[in-house]
């Protein structure tokens, strides 16, 4: 019993480790572009200072959520949430990418804007907690029908699965911190992991919207189903799926550029 409680903890944790790393990425790109404009000496700090306010915003919120938990209200808000943050941005990245006019546009609109440090470092916090907050919610949806666990409970939610979304959500800013670059390149290359990063948000968010559903004060759908070994194998078989199909579905840019080169 313990050894399956270890795996499926374990495995939980990579899916969020690596779904932190893609959208970590993405949201790199973002505070990159936003820090730019300032010296060199001052970039590192402005990202710093925005850091340590999204791990004190990640940690005060998780103890929050912690007590929302099973509030099936909080539930539905949140799915309908990280639904609307992935079909809104695979809409918007789809529309992007056919008018490569507003790709040139961009940074001369950007290039305008030059705040100053402490006005960036506000800006950075900003960006942090919005990304902090999608993150979270996935990583609760993930973690909250994990099987109890010995260990005491912390906030309204049992340890183990509080410590899963934790090492979660801390790992996505030390990814966001250093390995960002990794895969930068990496969403270079397969420009179409990024959208598969998305869908992989919505279909969590189906994952939660399935939980409210099963909420006994609602009632639609069997409690038991939600925490069902089905329902987590069809939840893994899809998300595996998606995965595969933002990798193998999109064009090597490396090879690409090799091509070109030759």
């Amino acid at each position: 019993m313990e050894l399956t409680l270890l795996l499926e903890y374990g495995w939980v944790l990579l899916v969020l480790v690596a779904m932190e790393g893609l959208l970590a990425a993405d949201n790199a790109l973002v505070l990159a572009i936003m820090v730019k404009h300032l010296p060199k000496d001052k970039r590192k700090k402005a990202l710093f200072y925005g850091l340590a306010g999204a791990f004190v915003f990640r940690l005060t919120s998780l103890f929050v959520i912690s007590f929302l938990v099973d509030v099936w209200q909080a539930q539905a808000i949140g799915a309908l949430y990280l639904l609307f943050i992935s079909v809104n941005h695979i809409i918007r990245k789809r529309a992007i990418r056919d008018n490569t006019e507003n790709q040139e546009q961009l940074p001369t609109k950007e290039s305008k804007d030059k705040s100053g440090f402490w006005m960036t470092v506000f800006k950075v916090e900003v960006a942090d907690i919005a990304f902090a907050v999608d993150s979270i919610l996935a990583a609760v949806a993930l973690a909250v029908v994990l099987p109890e666990t010995p260990l005491p409970d912390i906030g309204g939610m049992d340890g183990g699965q509080f410590l899963v979304i934790f090492a979660g959500g801390m790992i996505g800013l030390i990814i966001m911190r250093f390995a960002a670059n990794m895969f930068v390149n990496l969403l270079e290359r397969r420009p179409g992991l990024e959208i598969a990063a998305f869908a992989i948000v919505g279909w969590v968010g189906v994952k939660l919207a399935i939980l409210t559903l099963s909420h006994p004060a609602l009632g639609i759908l069997n409690p038991e189903f939600a925490h069902s070994t089905e329902w987590k194998l069809t939840f893994y078989a899809v998300l595996a799926g998606i995965a595969a199909a933002g990798w193998f579905l999109s064009n090597d840019k490396t090879g690409e550029t090799v091509k070109k080169v030759s």
